[in-house]
């Protein structure tokens, strides 16, 4: 099992207490959080954000270890990127030298705030997709973001298809080495011209699937008003004591940030 199939949310299991909350509340947290370290270039802030926000999600989601650590790995790679690159690059005190290679500490304070940065979007969205499923996500956004309908069908739609192609793509590799011989290992051929002729064929299949969705979206009267969901969301107490706790959070550690004179702005790219 890949690890974001791993990730996604069991619709018919007890959802975990991160899942409890409403989609909606959740991802306007994520993108308040992501929104404000934008402004924020020292590594505590995002650095103890970070660690509250992996204690939150491990324990609000109930995800395994092993999954969680895997999870983090393309946000490990991009922030190590970061890092190296401003250390090296970025001009300022020399704090270690070889040849024509050099470390600075403002490059190193500024690739660090921005690796750590990563890492706390990164934990952030992990725990979103972990407690969040499809439905109850297009559900949301459209009773309280007043989404449209058209857009939230047509988002849950393709969704469905996007989950259905890996599936898909092995059927189709399959039906097409009936006719095409197998290699000497007895594994399916992986040559250019037949792997071209697999990505075409699922292209087509998607495009007609496509097309019968649309119609049957159409045919049910799909952006017709009003319109009543099976399944409504709601706001419960929890969302405003989970969005409160989480804006405290961050607020006591901006405020400790400042205090510790430890909250340096966008200023620090260009000094």
């Amino acid at each position: 099992m890949s690890v974001t199939a791993a990730l996604a949310p069991d619709e018919r299991a007890e959802p975990s207490p991160l899942g409890r909350l409403d989609p909606t509340v959740t991802l306007a947290l994520l993108v308040v959080v992501s929104a404000v370290m934008l402004f924020v270039l020292h590594p505590f802030v995002p650095t103890v954000l970070y660690l509250l926000g992996l204690l939150a999600v491990a324990a609000g989601t109930r995800l395994p270890a092993r999954t969680l650590a895997l999870a983090h790995l393309p946000f490990v790679a991009f922030a190590t990127g970061l890092l190296v690159v401003n250390a090296l690059s970025r001009p300022g005190e020399v704090l270690w030298r070889a040849g024509v290679l050099r470390v600075t500490v403002e490059g190193l304070e500024v690739g660090t705030a921005l690796a750590a940065r990563t890492l706390l979007v990164g934990v952030l969205a992990i725990g979103f997709v972990a407690s969040t499923g499809p439905v109850a996500l297009v559900t949301s956004l459209h009773r309280h973001a007043r989404l449209d309908a058209r857009v939230s069908h047509a988002l849950l739609a393709g969704y469905r298809m996007l989950q259905q192609m890996p599936q898909e793509w092995q059927t189709i590799r399959q039906a097409h080495a009936v006719r095409a011989p197998l290699r000497a290992d007895g594994t399916l051929p992986r040559s250019p011209r037949f792997l071209a002729g697999v990505v075409f064929t699922l292209l087509v299949v998607s495009v007609r699937r496509g097309e019968r969705l649309a119609q049957s979206l159409e045919s049910r009267g799909l952006g017709l008003r009003p319109r009543t969901t099976w399944r409504p969301a709601r706001l419960h107490a929890r969302d405003g004591w989970a969005a409160a706790a989480v804006l405290a959070a961050l607020a006591l550690v901006l405020l400790l940030g400042a205090h510790l004179d430890l909250l340096d702005g966008p200023g620090a790219l260009t000094g």
